[in-house]
This record gives structure tokens, sequence and C-alpha cells, in this order.
């Protein structure tokens, strides 16, 4: 059995190929020191690194050479600013050396154009866009009239337990909520020193009684509902597969896209809303 240190494909000889490649890439000159004499190698040198770092060269040796070694936070964020690391490196530097990645920076509030388009585009079928606060960013037309969505809803949390009409909608609202209570607080241990989660949960815990009994209960889960089925006040019952997709460049945002499950009867009542939407506007 290969072991993780000799395999090409371990965390480690990762780790050491990556902090080699890292220091490669640089010259003496990119870090304030002196070009000295004609290197056989380009880049800095171990040694180099170690002392604009801030910590020992037995140790930088050690660590790029993958042994099994502690490494702080702080001492890898010493090592990803002598290398000059971009966000993504950073994350990938920690990754491999056994820690989990650093909190993610601001988080993105503008919508692009790309992304409105897309969300709009998915009509007549519903969409929204949901930031990891659970707050509601972008509600498309559809959403609002097939799940009662008004101009005071702010948060899906919030709405799932004080909107009546979003409530009552719902079929199988009472064997729904402990899921989406515990994907919340799975959300929640996620960002750990987000002060906005523990804003929502004080606010939900004193206006609804079973958001807080289910909060008690300390049951984390990821959402697993694939499917979300309706009875809508002037068509009936409607059932969509729900799909959550996570973005890239929004960390922590998910966009649910909800299409109409076939033989439902579903596609034709959102054609039905869409034209009546339409006949309206003219």
């Amino acid at each position: 059995m290969v072991s993780e240190t000799r395999s090409p494909h371990g965390r480690r000889a990762q780790l050491r190929d990556f902090l080699r490649t890292r220091r490669a890439r640089l010259t003496p000159e990119d870090v304030g020191l002196p070009p000295g004499e004609r290197r056989r190698t380009p880049g800095l040198r171990r040694e180099e690194v170690a002392i604009l770092a801030g910590v020992g060269v037995s140790w930088y040796t050690w660590l790029e050479q993958g042994r099994d070694i502690n490494a702080s936070a702080e001492v890898l964020d010493a090592v990803a600013r002598t290398l000059r690391l971009s966000g993504p490196e950073r994350v990938h530097l920690y990754l491999l050396a056994g820690l989990n990645p650093p909190a993610a920076g601001p988080v993105r509030t503008e919508v692009t154009p790309q992304l409105q388009g897309l969300i709009d585009a998915w009509a007549p079928r519903p969409a929204i866009l949901r930031d990891r606060h659970w707050n509601l960013v972008v509600v498309n037309d559809s959403a609002r009239e097939v799940f009662g969505y008004d101009t005071t809803d702010h948060n899906c949390l919030f709405t799932f337990f004080t909107n009546r009409r979003y409530r009552s909608a719902h079929t199988d609202w009472e064997r729904i909520a402990p899921e989406v209570v515990a994907a919340f607080r799975a959300d929640c241990a996620r960002h750990p020193g987000d002060p906005e989660f523990g804003r929502i949960v004080d606010e939900l815990n004193a206006s609804s009684a079973e958001f807080a009994a289910l909060w008690a209960r300390h049951d984390v889960a990821e959402v697993t509902q694939a499917v979300k089925a309706i009875h809508h006040p002037e068509l009936g019952r409607m059932v969509f597969d729900t799909t959550v997709l996570a973005l890239a460049e929004w960390p922590g945002h998910r966009l649910e896209l909800q299409n109409p499950q076939p033989g439902s009867g579903t596609a034709a009542k959102l054609d039905a809303l869409a034209a009546a939407r339409s006949a309206r506007a003219h």
C-alpha cells in the first residue's frame, strides 16, 4: 500500500508540489530581496521563504517536504503572504495542510445582469435566489404568484413560518418544517462567527412557537426535499421538482429552480398564470 506521502496524489505530496511551484514563480526582487548571485534553480530559496514568513528554516523545510507536522492558521497565513498566494490558493494551502479554510471575504450583494437574466428566463416556472442567511435576493413573478410571496417577505425562513398563505399552500408543511429548521442550523454551523444567524433565530423564537420548539431539538440535516407540492387558491394542486444550485461566485447563495412535475398538470397551470399576468400588463 502506497503511503499518503509517497503517493503523487496524496495530500502531503500535493502540498509539497504546491509550495515548491509557488516558491519557484517568485524572484528575490518580487519580495524586496537583493538579486544576489546567479541561481541554479528559479525562484526563492526555502530559507528565504522561512525568514520572510517568520518561521524556522527547518520547520518550513519539513512543511514543504510534506512531513507530518502541525501548522497553525497564523503560520499558514504568513507563508501565504510571503508566497503572494491568491484567495483560492490560500484556501488550497489550508486544505492541503489539513486545516479548515479561512472564512470567506465580504459576501456579494449585487445581482449581475447574467444571473438576473437566467432567473427571468426561467419564467413561467418559479425561481428564487437566496443568500447564506436565507434572505430573498431575487424572486421572479412566477414564484410570487405560485407560492404567495408578498412585499413583506424578505427571508425564506420567516416566510415559511409566518406567511399564512405560503404556509397554508404547502400540503406537507408539518412534515417539511423539521427538515427546514435542521437545514438552517447546518448553515449556521458553517458560519459560527456570523451574528446575523443569531439575530434571525432570536427573532423567530420570539415570533413562532413552532420554530422555537423545532430549534430546541438541535437537529441538523441537509435539505432533502426534492418535490414541492402546494395547493394554489385558484388553480388547485401544483407539484414541482426542486433543484437547488450553489453559485461559485456567490459563496453561500443558493438558486432554487422549480420545474413542473411531468403528468401533474402543473405546466398548463403555469402557462395560464403567465397569460393572465400578460393580459393584466396590457
